[in-house]
């Protein structure tokens, strides 16, 4: 075995294409992985240096209330920071904290419309997107793997060695395996190398980092098997490069757009800003309604509170604070909508990765990274349920009109920061699983043919 292994190895040693792929993919591959650190390290400092400034703003309002006051400002004037740190594992897929906020701070007031101003971003500034690892491994890695073995047999029939090759002892399928199976092995090392030197100075897990490389590992060895059954065709290496070429274009950029844009029409969703702005009008024109009616409907829902004290002629807090929340109440039926139709869009892009295997990858890396669309809609859960204990602190002291003073302050909710558990993309990691093994097999068949061409 390892005569054979030297063998392949100085060929490869003795073509400067190879080697020059396999240093650029390994630079690539390093470049990728610090891009990322250095964006979720970035996303880690600004959360640190919030937090501070965050807890000097909190304490520049207590000062107010040093000597008791209404609860109705401290809930007005409190801002409460609410963050989601990346995983360990972030920097290997960004995903959609590229565009989606990670630090929120958030008031005892209408909540929809604090959730859905980061929308307000220019969609241009996003476009780009980040040069993470997982873009290297689904686009860039099969341009490498194409480069690497488009010309396995076409090379050899150029050259005019195929017939004396394939007389030879020990030729036929089993030669062409290994010479494709070493050079896929040495992309994967290219890739994986960098990756665990990656994986010894940043945080990491184990169980992560043992997802992302067997999604490396079945992803590459898919396009190695497309590569071996399209360069098992009598054609030369020019129309064989041609053809892969074409076959990258289709697997990563045309069809998955095109899915996409299926999935977009065939689920319509509404953005988060049409929440937002539903939900403004609906607190902006309580101010035009009588106090009781709404005041009324606030105790349909929160009957807790309706043996309170009367409203007074002047202003008072529990009024406003009650269609504050009418209004997040207005749009609960429309939020209900837009997540049910943002879940089903997700589990429709999970279904699409069973027919395109780099989608497939992609959403088992940001699974595993904690950076998709179900890792967002935790967090603002999240936040809603921080959003509930803010307001079921100060309710009793607005609605019983309790004097509000530094010790009550100090008893004020704070949000817990929760480390996300590992969540394996089985269904992504067994359809990856599936195409490498199904093409392998059709490659192999193919190769068979090979001394049949020759």
């Amino acid at each position: 075995m390892m005569r054979w292994l030297v063998h392949e190895w100085r060929l490869v040693r003795r073509s400067r294409l190879c080697l020059s792929a396999l240093v650029l993919l390994a630079l690539l591959s390093a470049v990728s992985l610090w891009s990322g650190a250095r964006e979720a390290a970035r996303q880690q400092a600004n959360i640190a240096r919030l937090a501070p400034l965050q807890e000097q703003d909190v304490q520049a309002v207590a000062r107010r209330f040093a000597q008791g006051g209404d609860a109705g400002y401290a809930a007005y004037y409190t801002f409460y920071g609410t963050q989601d740190p990346p995983s360990g594992a972030a920097f290997l897929a960004l995903g959609l904290r590229d565009v989606a906020p990670y630090v929120l701070r958030v008031r005892s007031l209408g909540l929809q419309a604090q959730l859905y101003e980061g929308e307000t971003f220019n969609p241009e500034l996003a476009l780009a997107g980040r040069f993470d690892f997982a873009f290297v491994l689904i686009y860039l890695a099969p341009l490498f793997i194409i480069a690497l073995l488009h010309d396995l047999v076409s090379g050899e029939r150029q050259a005019g060695r195929l017939r004396m090759l394939l007389a030879m002892p020990g030729a036929g399928t089993r030669l062409w395996l290994r010479r494709a199976g070493l050079r896929t092995l040495l992309a994967i090392a290219a890739m994986a190398l960098p990756l665990l030197l990656a994986a010894a100075v940043l945080p990491i897990g184990p169980a992560a980092l043992a997802g992302v490389l067997a999604v490396l590992v079945a992803y590459a060895a898919f396009w190695c098997a497309v590569c071996v059954l399209v360069g098992a065709r009598p054609w030369s290496s020019t129309a064989h490069a041609t053809a892969l070429m074409g076959c990258w274009v289709v697997l990563t950029l045309v069809l998955p757009t095109l899915a996409q844009m299926a999935i977009t029409r065939g689920i319509p969703v509404d953005q988060g800003v049409d929440l937002m702005l539903a939900q403004r009008q609906k607190v902006h024109g309580a101010w035009d309604e009588p106090r009781d009616a709404t005041m009324q409907k606030f105790f349909q829902t929160h009957p807790q509170w309706k043996d309170t004290a009367p409203l007074p002629t002047r202003f008072h807090w529990k009024w406003y604070y009650a269609f504050q929340q009418l209004g997040d109440e207005s749009v609960a039926p429309a939020v209900a909508a837009y997540r049910d139709g943002l879940a089903r869009r997700q589990d429709w892009t999970e279904r699409l990765g069973w027919l395109l295997p780099g989608v497939a990858a992609q959403t088992a890396l940001h699974r595993l990274a904690h950076t998709d669309l179900p890792a967002q809609m935790r967090y603002q859960e999240r936040i809603e349920a921080f959003h509930r204990e803010m307001r079921e602190f100060y309710y009793p002291y607005v609605f019983n009109e309790r004097p509000f003073g530094p010790d009550d302050f100090a008893k004020r909710p704070r949000f817990q920061m929760q480390v996300p558990a590992l969540a394996w993309p089985l269904a992504a990691l067994l359809s990856g699983l599936a195409w490498a093994l199904g093409m392998a097999a059709l490659a192999t068949r193919a190769l068979r043919r090979v001394s049949a061409q020759a």
